[in-house]
């Protein structure tokens, strides 16, 4: 990577330099290596240091690099699509939807969380769920070439599966599945899905092998039966593995995307 220093541009100054380093990326530096750090190149392009992480966070963002603990800033490598969404509606869990039950536990959902449960499903069909209701809440992961690239939090209330035996699955990733099983016993009559660009808070972080505050898309879907929202799952993706794609019907479907071993 040569000395370059930036001149009066008419773009922010961090913007000229994310696509100098993007240049650079391309000509000079193989996948997974890594940059140097910081203060060398801020030296190298004449830039103050706020200045370059500004752009090295928007060049994270895009897909072109990635933070990993313990490594620091490598080229990320090209993005190769896999779908995980669909137009088709189905319970989470049915037909071997790529993720894998972790945990689960019955607690009390966040505030973000009973809203949508108690609202409706466009029908004018809300069920007036309560915030001291409790909710089993499953954690599920997707894993792609031994890499997390998305973790899920299933929030799904008590009545809901009423068919649910503690007895017969405590903890763990049997009572996950159970949870799962009992949620395909009900008639799917739609679901609704949202899509924001957010930061990995730290448990977020963790799970997914990124450092906090690294870019997420946070996918919320609700699942309705003819009495209401049945369950709300929050999928945190990381942003340098995934695009968003607009399939023909106008449908936002989600495609991961290769990452670095």
């Amino acid at each position: 990577m040569g000395t370059t220093q930036l001149e009066t541009v008419p773009e922010p100054k961090y913007w000229h330099l994310k696509t100098v380093l993007s240049e650079a990326l391309d000509q000079d530096f193989a996948v997974g290596e890594v940059l140097p750090n910081e203060r060398e190149l801020a030296a190298r392009f004449g830039v103050a240091r706020a200045t370059l992480r500004q752009a090295l966070e928007q060049l994270e963002l895009e897909g072109r690099l990635q933070r990993r603990r313990g490594v620091g800033t490598t080229v990320a490598p090209p993005r190769v699509g896999v779908a995980v969404g669909s137009t088709r509606h189905s319970w989470p869990g049915e037909s071997a939807d790529g993720w894998e039950a972790v945990d689960a536990a019955e607690t009390l959902a966040p505030a973000a969380v009973v809203k949508l449960l108690g609202a409706g499903n466009g029908a004018g069909s809300g069920t007036g769920f309560a915030a001291d209701q409790p909710v089993h809440t499953v954690r599920r992961t997707r894993v792609t070439q031994g890499q997390p690239v998305a973790a899920e939090l299933l929030y799904v209330p008590a009545d809901s599966v009423p068919g649910l035996s503690a007895i017969d699955a405590p903890a763990g990733p049997a009572r996950a599945r159970a949870v799962l099983r009992e949620l395909e016993r009900l008639v799917l009559d739609g679901q609704d899905r949202s899509v924001e660009l957010g930061s990995a808070r730290a448990d977020d972080a963790k799970q997914l092998d990124r450092l906090p505050g690294a870019p997420v898309l946070v996918v919320t879907t609700r699942y309705f039966t003819a009495a209401g929202t049945a369950a709300v799952s929050v999928a945190t993706y990381r942003a340098d593995t995934c695009r968003l794609t607009f399939g023909d019907s106008g449908d936002v479907e989600i495609t991961e995307t290769r990452v670095a071993s």
